[in-house]
């Protein structure tokens, strides 16, 4: 199964699903273990939300995971990236893809492969 969104900072990468509601990078994921609220690793994931939800501070933490090698791969969205969110993106080079069509949220679930290709395609592995 695949689907189609808008790249916003393109690449290839693969990676494990890790699936959230929405995601803001400044409360909700501790820059020093690189874990949600819920004790869930955003390392090396590909998260999948319905939208982002910007502060600022997001950036900052998104770059300090990188720093730390602790990142995501990428970030898939099925509402457009807010400002924030991109500049996050663009500072620690992680995928951001958004606009992915509703359905894609009802079968990217927690654990999913998938392949993130540049022009935005997401492939279920």
């Amino acid at each position: 199964m695949s689907f189609r969104g808008r790249p916003v900072v393109s690449g290839d990468v693969e990676g494990f699903v890790l699936r959230v509601e929405s995601i803001s990078f400044y409360g909700d994921v501790d820059p020093e273990s690189g874990r949600l609220y819920d004790g869930r690793s955003v390392s090396g994931r590909v998260i999948v939300a319905e939208k982002s939800r910007g502060s600022t501070v997001g950036p900052y933490v998104l770059y300090a995971l990188r720093e730390r090698g602790l990142a995501p791969k990428a970030i898939l969205l099925v509402s457009r990236s807010d400002p924030v969110l991109v500049a996050g993106a663009v500072l620690s080079s992680v995928v951001l893809v958004d606009s992915l069509p509703r359905g894609a949220l009802e079968v990217l679930r927690d654990n999913v492969l998938v392949r993130v290709y540049r022009d935005g395609g997401v492939v279920i592995v």
